[in-house]
């Protein structure tokens, strides 16, 4: 099963990058996380947090692979303890597809992208900026890999 992480930004400072490939690299072949960046939408005086949100919801949608799993990162989306996700990462294994967590830009994901998600997670309650949300969610797969496999990273 490959794990493919779109999320809306790029040209993200080194800390993100670093922070994101150390635990990319940690996934194993079976469970591999891949990072596709989507372009941002041009912010401007002319537009809207709506519009913008659209462009960049199309963007995702175009690079979707249309039979994988998708999870869209949301607010309003389901809090999970670390062994629930590691349940739902046995479950999207057991499946048999590829799974698309997605994760918007500043202002959200689209009603498109919300409509075609299996599931919505929510990370937090909080507000978190973008960039550090590819590497939360990173070590958050790379935690529950670890719970799966008796690993000691996860000591509960």
């Amino acid at each position: 099963m490959k794990l493919n992480l779109l999320a809306v930004g790029q040209k993200m400072p080194q800390w993100v990058i670093d922070g994101y490939n150390e635990y990319a690299r940690r996934m194993p072949r079976e469970c591999q996380l891949n990072l596709q960046e989507i372009a941002p939408s041009k912010r401007g005086k002319s537009g809207s947090s709506g519009q913008w949100m659209q462009e960049e919801g199309k963007r995702i949608m175009t690079a979707l692979p249309q039979n994988d799993y998708v999870v869209a990162l949301e607010v309003g989306g389901r809090n999970w303890s670390t062994e629930q996700l590691a349940e739902q990462l046995k479950n999207w294994q057991a499946s048999g597809r590829d799974v698309s967590l997605l994760i918007g830009g500043p202002d959200g994901l689209s009603d498109e992208c919300q409509q075609r998600a299996d599931q919505k997670w929510s990370l937090s309650n909080l507000t978190l900026p973008h960039p550090l949300v590819r590497i939360v969610v990173a070590e958050q797969l790379y935690r529950a890999w670890t719970v799966l496999q008796n690993h000691p990273y996860h000591r509960a």
